[in-house]
């Protein structure tokens, strides 16, 4: 099939289309915006790309991300340190922050334990967890992986490492739809569900 555009327009476009959610249509309309674009909010644009990719880095603690060493919520002393949410990836910390409801830590796993992509405990921050509550004063541990397959069989693993230890373990309320992410949950839904938890 020849091309409607020229190489570096295509090469844009091919880019543009990488990314999460961007069809063919969309990558076409993001690329038409960027030609129409001063050279200076191209080149801002791109600044901007490379510098949040330079410069961006997980926090040593909970391992959201983070352009410092901890991440805000890690050195805020007001939040409440016995609680931990245990959440699959940085963008589900937004979700549940937008709430307003919790206060407490977080820790991000960075992904789930998935066999069929060959995902075990192993591949995501699990020790890192239990070498976190070895060192911290936890009272409770606040399960809100995915409400899928995957964030169910992880949530199922930590509840089984944990409880021995005494810590409280609960899993966020199924309010939110079987097989949704968190990032696209509204914060109402979301709220519920945290509101209604219950230990596992």
């Amino acid at each position: 099939m020849s091309s409607y555009h020229s190489a570096p327009i295509e090469k844009l476009i091919h880019e543009f289309s990488k990314l999460p959610g961007i069809g063919n249509k969309s990558a076409q309309r993001l690329a038409m915006h960027v030609l129409k674009m001063s050279k200076d909010d191209v080149a801002s644009l791109a600044h901007a790309i490379v510098q949040a990719k330079e410069k961006v880095k997980n926090c040593t603690i909970c391992f959201n991300i983070t352009s410092e060493e901890n991440c805000r919520i890690c050195t805020d002393s007001k939040r409440d340190k016995s609680t931990l949410c245990i959440v699959q990836e940085p963008k589900d910390i937004i979700a549940i922050e937008k709430t307003k409801d919790y206060r407490g830590l977080f820790h991000v796993l960075q992904g789930a334990i998935s066999p069929m992509e060959g995902i075990g405990p192993n591949e995501i921050r699990i020790k890192e967890l239990i070498v976190r509550l070895q060192k911290e004063d936890v009272s409770e541990i606040i399960l809100a992986t995915n409400p899928n397959i995957e964030g169910e069989a992880t949530a199922m693993y930590i509840s089984k490492l944990i409880k021995p230890s005494g810590i409280k373990v609960t899993r966020i309320a199924h309010g939110i739809p079987v097989g949704g992410d968190l990032e696209y949950i509204d914060e109402v839904t979301l709220s519920k569900a945290f509101e209604g938890r219950h230990e596992i």
